[in-house]
């Protein structure tokens, strides 16, 4: 197949026509993370309407999620082929056509299959960077990547509350239709905003023997973090996922080094300009989300221990500051990466974030300290860190291979998320500041890693 994506050097849109690709490729998140937070809080009602236990209705998440992992690192790498306006419209296709087959569906099985079509829209961020750095001015690229990051984080961190309203007094269907309209509306400015894809240098063909291994790898590993979380991690079952991750692994890498045009150019995984960059977003997903997302909510709302606080009262003063801080500071956060340098101010966000963690674990069951603490990491973590993290999956990707970084990366976020639960899940779930204190030692700990590895990290040669 020939190529149709540019080359990776950046294009020279700028004012009103690099403001309408944002405004586009804005949407295209958009269209993704309401599918991912406006659900979460109709869970419950959706296992009532369609008959199944809530730990069947959990599902509808878990496979949402993990097709969104394996469809961000396929789709993303084939795009380097097939072109990425053309890519994304595809994945706009699909999030539209599952969201619509969620929306009318009171079948189980169905509502799963509409949910993994609606994943593949994970690969809108993956494309959306590498849209950005293909296509604008090299001087606003760093703020773009910034205002793109600022979506992530939904509607200000209140869309969550939203689908909540919207399941209580009309059903779970209404948050479907209106997460459609925003499918369909991203779809159509996808379509007549965004400039035609045109002939570049990526050569060669897609390699789908490595697309499929990897994504073997990827479930294996997701099935592992899972069985260790809930049975052990040294249980047989668990350890036989370990070893099935482990062994697909291998021969994903003995595929690519035999491959013209791999998945990841394996010369290149192993270099400081790689590596670091997965590393550095497994460790500190583990260490700073498994906090802000999972562990201060229940502490939060622990009776016993905690601040016995409501789901409402906690979510108001420890997921929406984050948030709104994240949204307000990721765009001048990327400005400034791009004036004084990606690195220095990744790990400048680094550093921040190890500091405030320390801060947290010191205190955690101080609300004060916990309010300060969550909102700072909006602007340290959500921020600095995810915007530099973006920005760097597609400055350091090889020339050869300009969204290989980019894809693998991206798979790294659900990895590192559902590692840094499954580490503190025990701990914090224990109902005692012992539990609280051990659990946000180990995020604070991971969190540490994160800031090595980020140190290891290095530039390509200009």
């Amino acid at each position: 197949m020939n190529s149709v994506a540019v080359s990776p050097d950046s294009g020279g849109l700028e004012g009103k026509s690099a403001a309408m690709l944002v405004a586009a490729l804005m949407l295209a998140i958009l269209a993704f993370q309401l599918n991912c937070s406006m659900i979460s809080p109709a869970l419950p009602e959706m296992a009532a309407q369609i008959h199944v236990s809530l730990a069947d209705i959990s599902q509808v998440s878990s496979l949402f999620f993990l097709s969104g992992s394996i469809c961000g690192v396929v789709l993303s790498r084939f795009s380097d082929f097939f072109g990425r306006r053309r890519m994304l419209i595809v994945v706009m296709l699909l999030c539209s056509a599952g969201t619509l087959l969620s929306a009318v569906t009171h079948d189980y099985y169905t509502m799963l299959l509409g949910r993994v079509l609606q994943g593949a829209s994970s690969a809108t961020f993956q494309l959306s960077y590498l849209l950005l750095h293909q296509k604008i001015n090299r001087r606003l690229f760093g703020t773009a990547i910034g205002v793109i990051t600022a979506v992530n984080g939904g509607v200000g961190g209140v869309d969550g509350y939203i689908g909540g309203l919207l399941s209580d007094n009309y059903g779970y269907q209404s948050i479907f239709i209106i997460t459609l309209a925003v499918c369909v509306l991203a779809l159509l400015a996808v379509i007549t905003l965004l400039p035609k894809d045109i002939p570049g240098d990526t050569r060669g063909s897609m390699d789908w023997w490595g697309a499929a291994v990897l994504s073997v790898s990827i479930v294996f590993i997701n099935m592992y973090l899972n069985k260790g979380s809930s049975v052990g991690w040294f249980s047989a079952s668990a350890l036989l996922y370990l070893v099935l991750f482990v062994a697909a692994i291998l021969v994903f890498g003995a595929i690519e080094k035999r491959r013209k045009t791999p998945l990841v150019p394996i010369d290149h995984f192993f270099t400081r300009h790689f590596w670091p960059v997965i590393t550095t977003t497994i460790l500190i997903l583990a260490g700073v989300f498994s906090v802000i997302g999972f562990a201060i909510i229940l502490i939060s709302q622990d009776t016993h221990a905690g601040l016995g606080m409501s789901a409402a009262m906690s979510s108001l003063l420890f997921l929406t500051p984050p948030a709104l801080m994240g949204f307000v500071s990721a765009p001048p956060a990327g400005w400034l990466a791009g004036k004084i340098g990606w690195i220095k101010t990744f790990r400048t966000g680094l550093v921040l974030c190890l500091i405030l963690m320390v801060i947290i674990t010191l205190n955690p069951v101080n609300k004060p300290v916990l309010i300060v603490g969550l909102a700072l990491l909006g602007i340290t973590y959500y921020g600095v860190v995810l915007s530099c993290i973006s920005g760097l999956s597609v400055l350091l990707s090889p020339k050869e291979a300009p969204s290989s970084l980019t894809a693998v990366n991206g798979a790294s976020f659900g990895l590192g998320a559902g590692l840094g639960i499954g580490l503190i899940a025990a701990h914090i779930g224990s109902g005692t500041l012992q539990g609280f204190t051990h659990g946000l030692m180990i995020s604070t700990g991971l969190t540490a890693l994160a800031v090595i590895s980020g140190f290891m990290l290095k530039m390509r040669d200009a």
